[in-house]
């Protein structure tokens, strides 16, 4: 069966605290009415701290949406291999092993997908399968997974590699105003992620079941607007709720393959924000240290979209895995409003932590930006 291995994981040089960013919500937007609720939602998000891949002078202009779209071109290209050489490594495999790459972002453009530039410049067979996964949000990660694991128990013995890029800081828009998209500048993080499913093989997560779930008639409640100046961060208050509709999926997918969702010995979940992780764990009677992965994630980088799951899982590994036969839950969140959902178990044997010298917490790499 399929395996999920250890991820790779890099964020960019530039940082911004949760501090620096409240001052900065207080001068630029020292007339706002409901300034007041924007600070204390952004202190409420537990993010400590931000990764981008600017500046934040940088950042905070808006030099056009191809502009824009050029930087997480240029980006990408340049912090994208080193991931997936780790990703590999990790795996045991080299990019001739691959036969599919999922590729997920929400936060730039390509056509096409920057799963044609990796084949042509990283080692990548022609006749590797390409999946890129745009428009599924913070969802995409699980959605990835699901897929890959797909791939893999169709074609047996098939290798999959699943990216994350997401250079959020490049959707900042100055001139919205709204709480949600004021809440969204202080909750986002950039981040790049990658990880190979192996056909047979590896240590991981076995993976052994997945679903998805579509809460109905919520479209509106995360969504993009593309404008002239690119794309438009749309965050509806029922949000931060939506794991009373959501939570029900995960059990039942749990309960039709013999497993309780409230009592899986790890958990790799989606960080949107703390209310989304207290929630779910209320629902599931889980106790909220079963999350920390997620917490740790949402509270050094902040939301990274797509890259949270993997960047979880990556945690999971630094402390030494599980044991072999544990069992796992692993859900992405995101528009629709949409759950992407897995269950496996942990196999091969983890290595003695004392014994290991871990990977950095932090992978940083640096890069030429677009002028």
């Amino acid at each position: 069966m399929p395996v999920l291995c250890r991820p790779a994981v890099a964020v960019p040089e530039h940082t911004i605290t949760q501090e620096e960013t409240l001052d900065l919500a207080r001068t630029l937007h020292a007339g706002h009415e409901q300034l007041p609720l924007v600070l204390r939602l952004i202190g409420n998000t537990g993010v400590a701290q931000r990764h981008l891949v600017q500046p934040i002078e940088r950042t905070l202009a808006h030099p056009g949406f191809e502009a824009r779209n050029a930087t997480y071109e240029t980006e990408a290209k340049a912090r994208v291999p080193a991931v997936v050489a780790e990703a590999l490594a990790h795996a045991g495999l080299d990019a001739r092993d691959i036969d599919l790459i999922v590729y997920v972002s929400c936060t730039g453009f390509m056509m096409p997908s920057l799963t044609a530039w990796m084949i042509n410049n990283l080692g990548f067979r022609s006749d590797t399968r390409q999946l890129p996964i745009a428009q599924l949000g913070c969802a995409a990660g699980g959605a990835a997974i699901n897929r890959a694991h797909d791939f893999c128990a169709a074609y047996p013995g098939a290798n999959a590699l699943i990216v994350a890029c997401e250079f959020c800081s490049l959707c900042y828009q100055p001139t919205d105003l709204t709480v949600g998209n004021l809440l969204s500048n202080g909750l986002f993080g950039d981040a790049v992620a990658a990880a190979v499913v192996r056909g047979s093989g590896g240590t991981g997560v076995l993976l052994e079941h997945n679903g998805s779930h579509l809460v109905p008639d919520s479209e509106e409640w995360i969504a993009y607007q593309v404008r002239e100046t690119g794309f438009h961060f749309l965050l509806d208050k029922r949000v931060p709720g939506t794991m009373e509709q959501l939570a029900p999926a995960l059990v039942d997918l749990a309960d039709r393959h013999g497993r309780d969702a409230g009592r899986q010995d790890f958990y790799i979940i989606h960080a949107g924000g703390p209310r989304i992780l207290d929630d779910l764990g209320k629902h599931l009677d889980v106790v909220p240290g079963m999350f920390r992965f997620s917490r740790a994630t949402l509270t050094e980088y902040g939301n990274i979209a797509s890259a949270v799951v993997l960047d979880a899982l990556r945690r999971l590994f630094d402390e030494g895995g599980a044991a072999p036969g544990a069992t796992g839950l692993i859900a992405g969140f995101g528009p629709g409003i949409t759950a992407e959902i897995s269950l496996g178990r942990w196999t091969g044997t983890p290595p003695d932590p004392s014994d290991a010298t871990p990977l950095p917490t932090t992978l940083t790499t640096t890069a030429a930006v677009a002028p």
